[in-house]
């Protein structure tokens, strides 16, 4: 069996960036397992740019952005294993992985980063009556065969849902050629961030319909059509809306799920609202020793909270392996008042140094209202916001004097308020 200090599952951002952060807490025996052929994950096919501005204080593509990481990963000499499928993960921090150059591999760890990110909403999970044809791909795949393989989809293509791959496929469709007929958005608000309804759709004339979906998919070997209908508050379809749209092409983009299958073998506690695990504030999970950061925690709306949040995994994970990571009691955080989650979820302030920044999204848009913190009773915080919305992450900052002046406090709510 192979011994490692540190073992890192996945070799996306999140992945490289707990590596480069562990390595600068002076870990030395880092492993990075990515299933893929190469490291950067699916920064790899996003070539639009927009990454980086916080991070790097420059505008950067996706392959730009992960290079830079990868970069690092290798002056660093941190060992990486690419085409190699770990297989099995458990709460003795024990990894099974397999490859075709060394077979099944066995390795032991002091602590594991899980960092697997997610993957789209296929098909199947959302029961669409109509035709089972061809041309009818997630946003992601989509996005893979036009600019990694250099194949167009289709040419007359509709997206369901707005999630901010969608967004960026509707604009990079049109950019190749293709018309885009229409966004179908489910909700009675778009679940992307503004900048990329604004930068990629309106800038395009493409129509966004919120409080639509698609009823039914035409089409023999391939798609011809489909037809879409209004909702009502409830998401029930309202009879007499409907309207047919031709298209050879439909796009989904309904939503991310945590890849943390490896995350149950290993019995680490899920959030029911995210998918992916409750963590403190360190990022470690319910088992001692497992951390976890990127989008198999919770889908990220910018790769650069992901970088940050990595780096505070790696940092800390660090700190676990050297024996200065402080275990005990943790104030519990309640998610309400339109508040769907909050990352993390418990928080001991002996590990939090200066501070935390606690991230969180909304369920529904909210204009004109505040974002309330409450220390148990007592109201610490009533930040007015003009507009929250599900696409945009949230957060707050908590100060270690804050921390001291509630030292007896038994739990934190952050919820919606009006003023």
């Amino acid at each position: 069996m192979q011994e490692y200090d540190l073992v890192i599952i996945g070799g996306g951002p999140a992945g490289l960036a707990a590596a480069v952060s562990a390595k600068d807490q002076g870990i030395n025996s880092i492993l990075i397992i990515e299933r893929d052929d190469q490291l950067g994950g699916i920064l790899n096919q996003c070539i639009h740019n927009g990454f980086g501005l916080h991070t790097f204080k420059e505008e950067l593509t996706g392959p730009e952005y992960s290079k830079r990481f990868i970069d690092k990963v290798v002056s660093l000499g941190i060992e990486y294993k690419l085409d190699t499928m770990v297989l099995d993960v458990n709460d003795n921090k024990q990894v099974t992985a397999v490859n075709a150059k060394d077979g099944i591999l066995e390795i032991k760890a002091k602590a594991i980063i899980l960092a697997m990110g997610c993957r789209e909403r296929p098909r199947g999970a959302l029961n669409i009556p109509g035709s089972r044809c061809s041309g009818i791909y997630t946003a992601g795949t989509a996005q893979k065969y036009v600019n990694v393989e250099g194949l167009m989809p289709g040419k007359e293509v509709v997206i369901l849902g707005s999630g901010d791959i969608g967004l960026i496929m509707a604009r990079r469709m049109t950019l190749e050629g293709a018309k885009v007929k229409a966004c179908i958005e489910l909700m009675p608000h778009s679940s992307g961030l503004k900048r990329n309804i604004v930068q990629c759709l309106d800038d395009f004339d493409i129509p966004l319909k919120l409080s639509h979906t698609i009823i039914n998919i035409h089409g023999g070997d391939r798609l011809s059509g489909v037809t879409i209908a209004a909702v009502d508050d409830k998401r029930k379809v309202i009879a007499g809306t409907e309207e047919y749209i031709p298209c050879d092409t439909l796009l989904l983009s309904v939503g991310l799920l945590p890849e943390n299958e490896l995350s149950r073998k290993a019995n680490v506690k899920l959030s029911r609202v995210t998918g992916g695990p409750e963590v403190d504030e360190s990022m470690q999970t319910s088992i001692s020793g497992i951390f976890t950061c990127g989008n198999v925690l919770h889908v990220h709306d910018l790769v650069d909270n992901v970088t940050t949040e990595s780096y505070t995994a790696g940092r800390n994970a660090a700190d676990y392996i050297n024996g200065i990571h402080h275990e005990g009691a943790s104030i519990p955080i309640f998610a309400t008042g339109g508040v769907r989650y909050t990352v993390p979820t418990t928080i001991n302030a002996e590990n939090i140094g200066n501070g935390i920044d606690v991230r969180f999204r909304v369920g529904e848009v909210y204009k004109n209202s505040y974002i309330s913190v409450y220390f148990d009773d007592a109201l610490e915080m009533h930040l007015k916001k003009k507009i929250l919305t599900p696409g945009e992450m949230e957060s707050v900052k908590l100060t270690k004097a804050v921390f001291d002046k509630y030292s007896e406090c038994t739990k934190i709510t952050i919820k919606v308020e009006k003023e």
